[in-house]
């Protein structure tokens, strides 16, 4: 039976969702996740379902281990679990979704007891080889309250019987069993090459939900390190670094100089 957990989300760009409980009332999250509980909440960690289902999560893209937090006390108990990265919290109400939905690996970040997180596998080969995320998704099943997080801006879009969207490999976050998922090439040399979004797009088929993210984790991954190539080049270029340090400190506020 799967407990339905009230909740609050805090914050804007670097979100955390508040999660009230009721007496022996529990919700599992991402080990790493949890950022405060309060009193009579009790943390146990465990692959949650044997040896192959910690297998199963770590090829999903979560963690072997997989923590519950249970409610012990009297009246109410909160515990809090924070994003990763910035971004939006989705909830997904799974008992109105049909009982399952589908998200990227990494996406899980908290769901009420009860609520199974298995692995899946997309249907078509051309979406495993070329799918940017890879093959394996994340399904959610249940009939309680799921909680993922993506990237940046999200977008929520109803596909009806037929219509087809493409987008951006990384920019897909979740959607709906029922949508057909695949890959298609961008086409033309010049698109391909210089075209910066990749050889592939994702091809979405309704009917279904999908949300989008417009900030995917592999994208702001690579700007971090590209930046962090370039200031390392600025250091040991003498006095280009020195003229770059000097005009940071301008920029910045430093009167020092």
């Amino acid at each position: 039976m799967t407990d339905i957990v009230d909740f609050k989300i805090f914050g804007n760009d670097m979100q955390i969702v508040e999660i009230e409980l009721d007496t022996n009332e529990g919700v599992r999250a991402e080990v790493g996740a949890m950022m405060y509980m309060e009193e009579g909440i009790v943390m146990q960690t465990s692959t949650g379902g044997g040896l192959f289902k910690g297998l199963k999560r770590m090829i999903s893209g979560d963690g072997f281990f997989i923590s519950s937090f249970i409610y012990t006390g009297y009246g109410k108990g909160h515990v809090a679990f924070g994003a990763p990265y910035p971004g939006k919290i989705i909830v997904l109400e799974l008992d109105m979704l049909g009982g399952t939905f589908l998200c990227q690996k990494d996406a899980f970040l908290c769901a009420a007891n009860g609520i199974d997180i298995d692995l899946a596998f997309t249907k078509k080969m051309g979406a495993g080889l070329f799918g940017g995320e890879g093959f394996i998704l994340q399904r959610l099943s249940g009939t309680g309250r799921a909680f993922i997080h993506a990237g940046g801006t999200i977008i929520k879009r109803e596909l009806r019987q037929g219509e087809t969207l493409r987008v951006d490999t990384g920019c897909l976050v979740a959607f709906s069993p029922s949508v057909d998922y695949d890959i298609q090439f961008v086409g033309g040399f010049k698109n391909a090459m210089f075209g910066g979004e990749g050889l592939f797009l994702a091809q979405l088929t309704g009917p279904g939900l999908v949300y989008l993210q417009s900030l995917p984790f592999s994208r702001l991954a690579d700007r971090i390190v590209n930046a962090a190539r370039w200031s390392n080049r600025d250091e040991k270029s003498g006095i280009a670094g020195i003229g770059g340090g000097l005009l940071g400190s301008i920029l910045g506020g430093d009167k020092s100089y």
